[in-house]
């Protein structure tokens, strides 16, 4: 076994700014499965001629993040998948680093990379030892498949915003294990994974998705009540902030509290996460 027996999945939303820098850092002899989230043939052929290694998939339409990423999943026949956002790269040691660390802890679900040179988040992990932990950040999941044959991938009514945290919050569920590898090493520049010149209108998106997937994360696994009381104070903080910048004409900061406040109540009232950027 080697580092042939990992696939990289990469979910894009017209992430051309960025996504070259993404596939070069990948080994070539590794596969990739690219799932754009839209209809742009031209995007997918220029990708499929300039790399051998990587199968860019339409998905048609905005399906969000998760969606995108079961797709890519779902064509996998490797044992393990490295979940992979396209503003991250990884270090020529990456792979071969996350190979290694299967024949130390064969029993993992997830493992998890550092973040290159975050020296605040890094400086309490001791060098070089696994932690088990109890989530992970998003932009760098490898996952063994087997492990995941009864709990399921993403959940897909998640657009954007904490589809880790669920996949992780189900995982450990399963009393599975995930690990925090100091060894592992991924640089990740962070919400910079579209073009930009849609930077407006994603702020937005990211602003209503951001309080929706909040209540819908806290309803799924603590119920509505205690849902309802812990995004209240958000509630009350936006809709008071959309007032002040109504009555100081500021129409920026009060598009992205109204996208707040409305985020909020479209969970809260049981509708779907139906916002889409409009770009």
């Amino acid at each position: 076994m080697s580092i042939k027996d990992i696939t990289v999945i990469i979910t894009t939303f017209k992430s051309d700014d960025k996504i070259k820098q993404c596939l070069n850092s990948i080994d070539k002899q590794t596969k990739v499965i690219l799932v754009e989230n839209s209809d742009r043939n031209e995007f997918k052929k220029k990708i499929e001629e300039e790399f051998n290694n990587v199968n860019c998939i339409l998905s048609g339409a905005n399906l969000g993040y998760g969606a995108g990423n079961n797709i890519g999943l779902k064509k996998v026949l490797t044992k393990y998948a490295l979940i992979l956002n396209p503003d991250a790269t990884l270090h020529q040691s990456t792979l071969t680093n996350f190979f290694e660390e299967t024949k130390k802890i064969p029993n993992f679900a997830i493992m998890g990379p550092l973040i290159q040179d975050d020296q605040n988040e890094n400086k309490n992990i001791e060098k070089n030892k696994p932690l088990e932990v109890k989530n992970l950040k998003g932009f760098a999941m490898f996952l063994n498949l087997p492990e995941f044959k009864d709990i399921g991938f993403f959940d897909e009514d998640f657009f954007f915003y904490f589809e880790e945290i669920d996949l992780c919050k189900r995982v450990t569920n399963k009393r599975k294990k995930i690990y925090l590898l100091p060894n592992v090493k991924v640089h990740h520049d962070g919400g910079q994974s579209h073009k930009e010149s849609i930077n407006k209108e994603m702020e937005l998106s990211r602003n209503w998705h951001w309080m929706w997937s909040t209540f819908y994360f806290h309803k799924k696994h603590k119920g509505f009540i205690v849902s309802f009381f812990i995004v209240l104070p958000k509630l009350s903080s936006a809709v008071i902030k959309v007032l002040i910048y109504s009555l100081l004409f500021n129409k920026e900061k009060k598009k992205i509290y109204y996208q707040r406040m409305s985020g909020l109540i479209n969970a809260m009232t049981g509708k779907s996460s139906w916002y889409r950027p409009n770009v």
